[in-house]
């Protein structure tokens, strides 16, 4: 009598993938899952107990999917999302895209392999823009788990999700410097191909035309969430001669290259000119540089990303909720951001 290791065996996958086929659970490759059926049907196998029960076994793990392991940001995110995992005797598998489409892709694919109970996601695309993003909703969708979404969302998403209040932070950064007493103000922004980038960019464009003032397009220096672009356009600017009085920068990694351009350039934050960034970096407060920022409680959107995956794993059929975390504001004093 045929076994599903011997099913296994000829179809040249795992007993893990013979039962999935079975009981049409999971992640299967078309042709994987054709080549399983047809094996089956030509050896005239009939599943055991046991291995209807090998897919329906409840794993402990839980796949978690950043883009920058690297980030202080995604680290505290990490810090809050094992707090929990501890608590509930939770395993954890780590990927780490560096930001890369087709990292992701096969970190979906390992995790569809490895029967986590559910997903934490920060996307390394917006997954509305470009037909690689679509194709990896789809491959998210055939993992058929539980999945929550972590600060990086996209249109028509509808996964749960822990998110910042992005836009609204930039808004207010923009209010911030006004009332400082500035007029020209400049923007070095994230990523424009991510939502967030996008969110950042027109939350503080609309906070300073609220306030009377324009933001010019010489003003707008397009980065991207990371410190090498960040220093290259704060030095080219600096250089130039002429720069804005004030200047938002859109994460912790453009605000550190922002600083390191100023240091270099010996410009003086607070004097030749004052900054607002998005994110708390503790580094820069240890050093005593006056640094204001608005930012989040990052290591509470790690707890809350893997409470709302635990709620879904628990009621599968609830509504989809979004939790927005809100944005604090850290100020130096207002006469570190005076012109």
């Amino acid at each position: 009598m045929i076994t599903i290791t011997d099913v296994a065996n000829l179809a040249g996958v795992s007993k893990a993938t013979v039962s999935r086929v079975l009981n049409n659970s999971g992640y299967v490759n078309e042709d994987t899952r054709k080549r399983v059926e047809q094996i089956v049907k030509e050896n005239h196998y009939v599943p055991s107990a046991s291995a209807i029960k090998l897919s329906k076994q409840e794993s402990t793990a839980i796949g978690v999917v950043v883009p920058e392991i690297d980030n202080l940001f995604y680290g505290d995110v990490l810090h809050g999302i094992t707090e929990i995992a501890d608590q509930h005797d939770l395993s954890l598998v780590f990927f780490d895209t560096q930001n890369k489409a087709e990292k992701e892709v096969r970190a979906l694919h390992t995790l569809s392999q490895q029967r986590v109970r559910g997903l934490i996601l920060a996307p390394a695309v917006d997954y509305s823009l470009s037909s690689l993003g679509r194709e990896l909703r789809k491959q998210l969708k055939a993992l058929d788990i539980p999945v929550v979404i972590v600060d990086r969302d996209s249109e028509n998403m509808h996964w749960d999700g822990v998110f910042y209040e992005s836009y609204q932070s930039s808004y207010r950064a923009a209010q911030i410097l006004h009332k400082a007493g500035h007029t020209r103000l400049g923007i070095i922004t994230g990523d424009l191909a991510l939502k967030i980038g996008r969110d950042r960019l027109q939350g503080f464009r609309q906070g300073v035309l609220d306030n009377g003032l324009e933001l010019r397009d010489e003003d707008i220096f397009e980065g991207d969430f990371l410190e090498e672009r960040a220093y290259e356009l704060s030095k080219k600017m600096f250089l130039s001669g002429d720069w804005p009085t004030a200047v938002y920068t859109c994460n912790n990694r453009t605000s550190l290259g922002f600083l390191k351009a100023a240091r270099e350039c010996k410009i003086r934050i607070g004097k030749d000119i004052a900054v607002i960034g998005n994110d708390r970096i503790a580094m820069i407060d240890q050093l005593g540089i006056p640094f204001s920022c608005v930012y989040r409680d990052n290591i509470e959107m790690g707890r809350m990303a893997l409470k709302m995956l635990l709620e879904r794993i628990e009621n599968p059929t609830r509504p989809r909720n979004i939790c927005m975390i809100p944005y604090q504001v850290h100020l130096c004093g207002t006469e570190k951001l005076n012109p």
